[in-house]
């Protein structure tokens, strides 16, 4: 019985520990301020989680938010995880006001915040944050996802922009990414922005300026609603402060805020009935045709026969239907050509199958008509088309089903041998042997009996060293690792005026090679993570500044514009310092 309590106690007491590693809760900047200023609440967890619900707010008015806020950090070897939910609230009126609860969704369990009360007073003369540079970059900064179509039909395109604005009143001078946005059950493909341009526009109701940072083009492949993650960004931000300088002119301070695009929700509709026989998933605009190379041939000459379809939809996902002969044509496997280019209207051009056939025997073969069915987004309706027959004339060749002409026995003819007919075969040999003296007993001899008894003893050792260096699990890892790296550093080389390839190689190269020395994986890398273990390994200061402001300029690079010559800087100063690196380790 006490056995039975025991267990029960110790079930209860482990519940409660994995209960207490979820944290959810909420903050305010201040418990008492005036009805002319701001009040910031933040919604924290150290756990992800979904469906996030704000309160009400009654009794306020919402001027920012929500910003989102990720960070990760290790302490004692422990990976620590933060998301934060921040707004920024004015209050309508004075008195005690309550925040109400917030709830989130973790681990398919529901999480609230406890309410939070807060005293309003009437105005005051100095505002105290009406001016604050965090808010200020708050209320002027926003990263916006732009979809095409939030109501798509399956495998119909759409598009997501992420476009940020930022107002006039501020500056960014950088910024870099944290989190990509994940497609889950979308086919994607991202449209390249050869150069960030800055553009004028408004942001409710208000001028801005944007830069277009990502486009990406989605083909939804399953029914239902399908969530698009955001994409978050840490950006310097230069806003003015309250400080001036002795002309009068307000001193502008660098504010690090990190924003977030909203999820964004997609409803993909299913293809409606009626779905004809040969239809195979394409959905778009299409023209299809079936053509051949020549109609009129010999028998053992080659034709080709190509299918193709043509137009504006999800070319690269869908099956075209198979060419079919007779048996007098022997067709070869087809060769699939895709000449397809994707923007922000889709997937554009032609696919096309060509067949090679060869025909065998005389006579006329028709090459049967095909069809192709496809559904229409535009007049929600499915389209067939059909190509003609098409009439193969081989004009000589042996019949089908016949012997070919010409080949009786009254056309035979005797056959006369003429006595030197074989007159070129030699039938007397003139063979002089090559050497003297015996084999048996000589160097020859010796050798070739002692040397392979020699070589056992280095076959032995050899398979002995083979075999402990196949044992060797982790030096082969670090050997591989070696390898990676001056393999993607010679990449890198290769890459040089391709900024994108370039940088993203020489950031393989530069995790590599700490694969190699540290032991360590890619997930570890954080860059506190990588100060630390090279200190412990010996590294000096400097030589630890470099590296890390290495990775931090791979990082910046491939989202802003970089020259030729920055980036054979760059590469430069990757091989001095994973040479200085490698000296110190």
């Amino acid at each position: 019985m006490k056995l039975k309590y025991l267990i029960l106690s110790f079930l209860l007491c482990a519940t409660g520990i994995i209960q207490a590693q979820v944290r959810f809760e909420a903050k305010v900047s201040r418990e008492k301020l005036g009805i002319n200023e701001r009040l910031r609440v933040d919604f924290e967890m150290n756990e992800d989680g979904d469906n996030f619900e704000p309160p009400s707010f009654e009794g306020f008015t919402v001027v920012g938010g929500p910003n989102q806020k990720v960070s990760q950090s290790f302490f004692n070897g422990k990976m620590e995880y933060s998301k934060t939910y921040s707004f920024y609230l004015q209050p309508k009126k004075t008195g005690k006001l309550t925040i109400g609860q917030a709830e989130i969704i973790i681990d398919e369990k529901v999480y609230k915040t406890s309410p939070l009360r807060v005293e309003i007073t009437s105005a005051v003369d100095k505002p105290t944050d009406g001016d604050n540079t965090e808010l200020i970059a708050e209320d002027n900064l926003h990263l916006v996802a732009e979809v095409s179509n939030a109501n798509p039909y399956l495998n119909e395109a759409l598009t997501v922009v992420y476009k940020l604005y930022v107002s006039p009143r501020v500056s960014v001078s950088n910024w870099r990414e944290l989190d990509s946005p994940k497609y889950n059950d979308f086919w994607s493909q991202s449209i390249d922005i050869q150069q960030l341009r800055v553009e004028n526009g408004e942001y409710d109701g208000e001028p801005y300026r944007y830069v277009t940072l990502r486009k990406t083009i989605l083909y939804p492949q399953k029914t239902g609603e399908l969530n698009i993650e955001p994409l978050t960004l840490s950006i310097a931000v230069d806003v003015p402060s309250e400080r001036r300088d002795i002309f009068g002119s307000r001193i502008y301070k660098t504010v690090n805020k990190t924003v977030a695009a909203s999820n964004k929700k997609i409803k993909v509709k299913a293809l409606p009935d009626g779905k004809p026989a040969d239809f195979t998933g394409a959905v778009g605009k299409f023209s299809f045709n079936v053509t051949t190379s020549k109609n009129e041939l010999n028998a053992g000459e080659s034709f080709q026969a190509k299918v193709e379809v043509r137009g504006n939809g999800n070319l690269k996902l869908f099956d075209l239907p198979e060419l079919t002969a007779p048996p007098s044509l022997e067709m070869y496997d087809p060769e699939r050509r895709e000449n397809v280019n994707t923007n922000l209207g889709g997937m554009q051009g032609s696919i096309s199958q060509t067949y090679t056939v060869v025909p065998t025997k005389k006579g006329k073969y028709p090459i049967p008509a095909l069809n192709f069915s496809y559904f229409d987004p535009s007049t929600e309706t499915y389209k067939s088309q059909a190509s003609e027959e098409i009439l193969i004339n081989v004009n000589s060749g042996p019949l089908a089903g016949n012997e070919p002409s010409g080949m009786s026995s009254s056309n035979k003819q005797p056959l006369s041998i003429e006595g030197n007919q074989f007159r070129y075969i030699k039938l007397d040999t003139n063979l002089k042997p090559i050497g003297s003296g015996d084999f048996l007993g000589s160097v020859a001899f010796w050798s070739a009996l002692v040397l392979p008894l020699a070589a056992i003893p280095l076959f032995i050792l050899f398979g002995k060293k083979r075999e402990e260096r196949a044992n060797d699990i982790r030096g082969n890892r670090i050997r591989k690792a070696d390898r990676l790296a001056r393999k993607y550093l010679s990449e890198a080389k290769k890459n040089l005026g391709d900024q994108k390839e370039f940088y993203l190689s020489l950031e393989k190269s530069m995790h590599n090679y700490l694969k190699a020395k540290l032991h360590i994986q890619t997930s570890e890398m954080s860059k506190e993570r990588i100060n630390a273990f090279l200190k412990e390994k010996g590294a000096d200061d400097q030589t630890i500044t470099e590296f890390i402001s290495l990775l931090e300029s791979c990082e910046f690079a491939r989202y802003t514009p970089a020259s030729s010559d920055a980036m054979q800087q760059d590469y430069e100063k990757a091989v001095s310092v994973i040479s200085t690196l490698d000296k110190q380790l």
